[in-house]
């Protein structure tokens, strides 16, 4: 799995195969872990996906620049959203890319989230 923030988009591009975004959405949907990422030679690779159960409802997608993780928080409801996201664009065979990105009256992305664009395992995104 490849974690790479953009600063020029202000987005965190995943690229992963389909087993490790089912690890990435199984961790979103218990609530709790850390999925590594493959070092890059990136300026903007981060070492992986911290999960984190909150009771505020929605999900928070935020970079802690610290730690070099993406950290994704948010109530159960929200998380399972998510997870259910990752999930199809692990499965899903036509390749592309999803992204999740913050707009007012998100279903289940809270205020502040940034955005998070998914490569398909099966064909994504070009390089930028």
């Amino acid at each position: 799995m490849l974690l790479d923030y953009s600063h020029g988009y202000g987005e965190v591009v995943l690229t992963a195969s389909s087993e490790e975004l089912a690890r990435v959405a199984d961790a979103v949907a218990s609530g709790g872990g850390f999925v590594p990422a493959m070092a890059s030679s990136s300026g903007g690779a981060l070492r992986g996906v911290e999960i984190k159960t909150v009771s505020a409802p929605g999900v928070l997608i935020r970079l802690d620049v610290e730690a070099q993780v993406l950290v994704i928080s948010g109530d159960a409801a929200g998380r399972t959203v998510l997870a259910d996201n990752l999930r199809w664009v692990a499965s899903a065979g036509a390749g592309g890319h999803l992204h999740i990105e913050y707009h007012s009256g998100h279903f289940y992305l809270g205020e502040g989230s940034m955005p998070l664009v998914v490569s398909s395992p099966h064909g994504g995104i070009q390089d930028r």
